[in-house]
């Protein structure tokens, strides 16, 4: 099957994804008792200026008709208005999303650039100590909540020995780079301020471990698994018979192999990144969506709650869709089965 082909299939199921998510959110952000109006007007406003308020809002409307605006506005860009800050829900993400990218980018650089050499560590040394101590590692990494971590490396690295700062993305008394790309990194260093990048970097060494470690029990179990499949197969067998190195049969044609179905791992890692930073970006005060998406959660911030859902669920599906190209790019077999 061609890539157009695949494309085409994929985009259809965004489009039906999309559609599910939006309608779970709106149905559940309705279920929950609150009236928004009443928030905005405050406990001292007439009834009066409650309904119009919610008038002005179209919560009068039936629900129907509601959901079929608030996805009508989506088409065209427009993600309704915040609630609470009264600004378009479009604009805030647009301000807060590319802390959150920018955070899980390097939690997944973390995870990849610590869990892949541990999971080649624990298929070569099958059932030795390292592998044992590997598991314990993949086990703990898996289970532990991001909070609790969260606060542990705060207690530890900033309570107890002064190294690393407890939160935000930059030292306050610094001036901010002037935003190019979002990314606070790179925007330090396409402005030439290395005191902003030194000071960026250090804010971001705990979260993104925290954020990270939690992921790399499972990039760490699914590289071992692929690369002890590898070296059963038959080419591994006729390598040693034909003397080349163990180093070079791992490195140069077992694990190339073996992380080819490590990709579709790594690219569910980001979006699941996307979702897993609402917690550690709260215990980090992180100037991302997920604290956005908190705060707004606590005023019944409906529109900016069903913002936050549908592009995160956005970048998830197109994720997945570049993880399908990238997988039938390296194993042409996939796309007779695609």
């Amino acid at each position: 099957m061609s890539f157009l082909n695949v494309v085409r299939r994929r985009l259809i199921f965004l489009v039906l994804v999309l559609l599910g998510v939006t309608l779970i959110t709106f149905t559940i952000s309705h279920l929950i008792p609150g009236d928004p109006a009443r928030m905005i007007a405050g406990d001292r406003a007439t009834p009066e200026i409650v309904a119009k308020i919610r008038d002005d809002l179209g919560l009068d409307r039936p629900l129907y008709e509601q959901y079929a605006r608030y996805v009508t506005g989506i088409v065209q860009g427009d993600f309704g208005t915040s609630i609470r800050p009264r600004r378009p829900v479009l604009e805030d993400l647009r301000i807060f999303f590319p802390a959150t990218l920018e955070l899980a980018l390097v939690a997944l650089l973390v995870a990849t650039s610590l869990g892949v050499p541990l999971g080649v560590a624990s298929a070569v040394w099958k059932n030795k100590l390292i592998d044992q101590f590997v598991r314990v590692i993949a086990v703990t990494g898996i289970s532990t909540p991001a909070f609790w971590l969260g606060l542990l490396v705060i207690l530890l690295f900033y309570g107890q020995l002064g190294l690393l700062p407890s939160g935000g993305r930059i030292d306050p008394s610094m001036d901010v780079p002037a935003t190019i790309t979002g990314f606070l990194l790179v925007d330090s260093l396409l402005a030439g301020r290395f005191d902003a990048f030194a000071s960026a970097f250090k804010h971001l060494i705990l979260p993104a471990f925290t954020l990270g470690f939690v992921h790399l029990g499972v990039v760490a179990r699914q590289v071992r698994a692929a690369l002890l499949d590898e070296l059963q197969q038959d080419y591994v067998r006729t390598a040693r018979a034909n003397g080349i190195s163990s180093f070079r049969i791992v490195f140069t044609e077992a694990l190339p192999n073996a992380m080819i179905p490590s990709i579709t791992v790594l690219g569910l890692a980001l979006g699941d990144l996307l979702y897993g930073a609402v917690l550690t970006e709260t215990v980090f005060a992180w100037p991302g969506m997920g604290a956005y998406v908190v705060n707004s959660i606590q005023a019944l911030d409906f529109p900016a709650v069903m913002g936050f859902t549908v592009v995160v669920s956005l970048a998830y599906v197109l994720i997945n869709l570049a993880v399908d190209l990238i997988y039938m790019a390296v194993d042409p077999r996939i796309r007779e089965v695609s």
